[in-house]
């Protein structure tokens, strides 16, 4: 199976996708692990990854769209993966949809988490103290915003028009436990 989570930062994709991910027993990509993966390995694109992120810059839809096809055909994603936050962009959308029809790979379903700009902020300032992540500082969680407002409107409305029957729209603002609930039976009635 595999499914695409969408999100701002905060909405609580990834709580989710890690949920889905032990439940279906299929691999969670988020795009910041499989990034961080990227930054420990000692290769050419791992050290030029490892400047843009220094110079707190976005990393490109070309090296984004190489790290994730590469990633998504190692062995553990046979049985199905999870992308979190990916893609991000229309040319990443265009990328993956290509991608998957010279692969012959199908979606299998597409989850848009939504979440008030209040608890977001809130969420991702706890996550920052709990977790000690480097990308939660408040320059980079405004550029994530900023970017997820630009340039992910219009692949949410391009996988909405082109997949209405398999896109869903959550609400994060939920209960987590509702939203686990919520999930399973979306995913069980395919």
């Amino acid at each position: 199976m595999i499914l695409i989570f969408f999100g701002p930062p905060g909405a609580g994709k990834g709580t989710q996708a890690k949920f889905v991910s032990k439940k279906l027993n299929i691999v969670h990509l988020s795009t910041g692990d499989v990034l961080r993966d990227q930054l420990k390995r000692e290769t050419k694109l791992s050290l030029e990854l490892k400047k843009i992120i220094e110079n707190g810059q976005l990393v490109s839809d070309k090296i984004l769209n190489q790290i994730v096809s590469e990633r998504i055909t190692q062995e553990d994603c046979k049985n199905g993966f999870i992308l979190d936050g990916y893609p991000r962009t229309l040319s990443q959308t265009h990328f993956i949809t290509n991608y998957f029809v010279k692969n012959k790979l199908s979606f299998d379903h597409f989850f848009e988490f939504n979440i008030n700009h209040d608890s977001m902020i809130e969420r991702i300032t706890k996550r920052a103290l709990v977790e000690k992540r480097d990308d939660d500082s408040e320059k980079t969680i405004k550029t994530r915003l900023d970017e997820y407002n630009q340039e992910t409107k219009p692949v949410l409305n391009y996988f909405k028009k082109q997949y209405s029957s398999i896109y869903h729209i959550i609400d994060g603002n939920q209960e987590i436990g509702k939203i686990n609930s919520l999930l399973l039976r979306l995913l069980k009635k395919q």
